[in-house]
């Protein structure tokens, strides 16, 4: 390119107020989904008795390493 510069060629800037709730948000489902999957265990669930869920991650849980029985 012989040293000619790219007029439009910048970062995008974009803003923490604009990020942050996603980033939350996303912290947060992840949080939710990692307690349902890997530490909610129907009998011992801060929920109450949730075997629903329990049995609807029941292979989940195995795919990933979580001991349930």
């Amino acid at each position: 390119m012989n040293g000619a510069t790219v007029a439009g060629a910048r970062p995008a800037v974009i803003p923490v107020s604009t990020t942050l709730p996603w980033l939350l948000g996303a912290l947060v489902l992840g949080l939710v989904i990692y307690y349902f999957v890997g530490i909610d265990e129907g009998a011992t669930s801060v929920f109450g008795n949730t075997t629903v869920v329990h049995e609807f991650v029941h292979d989940a849980r195995h795919f990933l390493g979580f001991p349930c029985h």
